[in-house]
């Protein structure tokens, strides 16, 4: 057994970048969507002062999850993301061998306040227009949990 789930909340350092890629020559395009999210953590050090990390981590969405990063997620907008871990290595111009680690994203959803996300603030019709539609919301994405192992474990497990 084993398992690959990466769970992150942070912040987006810059504006996604969209591709389409027509992959199977059927006219659909697919969308790919490269986020880059910043995670911190702060603490004290020895002498009592605060350090803070900061950790960089490469999302990748396809699909609606693309699209819903393409119309919603913008520099600064703040995100739970769940997903798994996904190594490429490749050959460059210059014959150097590269390493990268992305997190292939499961699922994506907008946490913060909807007048702290910058797709729907720049969106949003002003408040004294009481006709006007609200910005659509994207629908939250839905987990499942993995059935439960227990049930299939030997009473007789040392642990």
């Amino acid at each position: 057994m084993s398992l690959n789930k990466v769970m992150l909340i942070g912040n987006v350092g810059k504006d996604p970048e969209i591709r389409y890629i027509n992959a199977n020559n059927t006219g659909n395009n697919d969308r790919v969507a490269t986020i880059t999210l910043a995670t911190s953590e702060r603490y004290r050090d020895a002498s009592g002062a605060v350090k803070e990390n900061t950790e960089w981590h490469t999302i990748i969405a396809w699909r609606a999850l693309a699209e819903m990063v393409d119309k919603y997620v913008k520099k600064g907008t703040q995100l739970y993301v769940e997903g798994r871990l996904r190594s490429r290595t490749w050959t460059d111009q210059t014959g150097n061998k590269r390493y990268v680690t992305e997190i292939q994203a499961d699922a994506i959803q907008l946490l913060g306040k909807r007048q702290d996300n910058p797709a729907t603030t720049a969106t949003a019709a002003p408040a004294s227009t009481p006709s006007a539609a609200p910005a659509p919301q994207p629908k939250p994405s839905i987990v499942q949990a993995a059935p439960s192992l227990v049930d299939d474990m030997p009473e007789d497990m040392p642990f």
